[in-house]
């Protein structure tokens, strides 16, 4: 199975300048539980965000064309298909960036949303348009407000039909 997982602003944004376009500690929570015991998938720019490097308690493979990556906890593959193989029968989780979910959008069997009911105007990744005909959403949990954001989002799972 092979998820995609992202925060999306309602402008589709992702990321501004290297980092993350939003930081709810409830999407961090979501995403911890979901991922971790898992493979997670990212590209080289991705990883380079990550404050600690690999993220713990997961298998971390880094998609770059540099031949020489290396860094602690991590594999490296030179193209989302050779880090799919890699992962062959393990539940593969995409955590990013942009050009790493524009490819694998059609892969995908399914995806785990959080909605984020807000604009970044000064965002400049975004996650690919999601084609309405080709996903059904399956659930989605009652709109919460962030504590110290104030931003209010939703979880959304949804599947490919």
């Amino acid at each position: 199975m092979i998820t995609i997982i992202a925060a999306i602003g309602r402008d589709n944004a992702i990321g501004r300048n290297g980092d993350l376009a939003f930081h709810l500690r409830a999407d961090m929570q979501h995403f911890k539980e979901l991922t971790t015991g898992h493979t997670v998938v990212m590209g080289r720019k991705t990883f380079d965000s990550l404050p600690k490097g690999a993220l713990p308690n997961r298998r971390n493979i880094v998609i770059t064309r540099n031949p020489d990556f290396t860094a602690a906890g991590t594999e490296r593959a030179a193209s989302l298909d050779e880090a799919i193989a890699m992962a062959a029968g393990e539940e593969i989780f995409i955590i990013g960036g942009g050009e790493i979910y524009r490819q694998a959008l059609p892969l995908a069997d399914r995806m785990e949303l959080t909605l984020i009911d807000a604009d970044t105007p000064d965002a400049d990744t975004f996650f690919p348009a999601i084609d309405p005909t080709r996903w059904r959403k399956l659930t989605a949990t009652t709109p919460a407000t962030d504590e110290s954001t104030a931003l209010t989002y939703t979880f959304q799972t949804y599947h490919r039909f």
